[in-house]
């Protein structure tokens, strides 16, 4: 960056040039090219992001039939979700029936713990389950008794 910074401030070159504007590029963007730079985990550019939630614009045509603007908004609501859970490796079954379970005894004020993000820090290894999952506490069945075998 400062030698970005040297080349223009020589004054040689013009402001038209191809160089000049490029210098220029780099220089605006001088923050976050050194968060790219000094982190190898974050991506030069946000094409996956673009394909996590690429099932959102495609049911822009499936938004037609929700019959009210409002299911629609609903719907995107959802899609958002879905896709985010899929962002953090979260199987989104698996975290909507948590959170639909643990919304109404969570406080208000601390409503941002049940986004997709914040959800698997702290409740994904011990989640709410639905009654129909044989993983519920209240559906363990006990285990069959051992067969005796006769000698």
């Amino acid at each position: 960056f400062q030698w970005c910074r040297d080349q223009l401030g020589q004054g040689g070159l013009l402001p038209s040039e191809p160089l000049t504007k490029a210098l220029n590029y780099v220089l605006g963007r001088e923050t976050s090219l050194t968060v790219f730079l000094e982190d190898p985990g974050v991506q030069p550019d946000t094409n996956h992001l673009e394909r996590a939630l690429r099932p959102i614009p495609m049911g822009k045509k499936n938004w037609m039939f929700c019959w009210t603007e409002l299911g629609a908004e609903h719907l995107g609501i959802i899609q958002s979700l879905i896709s985010t859970c899929k962002l953090h490796d979260i199987t989104p079954y698996t975290y909507l029936v948590d959170v639909l379970q643990r919304i109404s005894q969570h406080p208000a004020s601390d409503v941002s713990d049940l986004t997709p993000r914040l959800w698997k820090t702290r409740f994904a290894d011990n989640p709410l389950r639905a009654l129909i999952d044989p993983r519920h506490p209240d559906r363990q069945s006990k285990q069959p008794e051992a067969t005796v075998r006769a000698h």
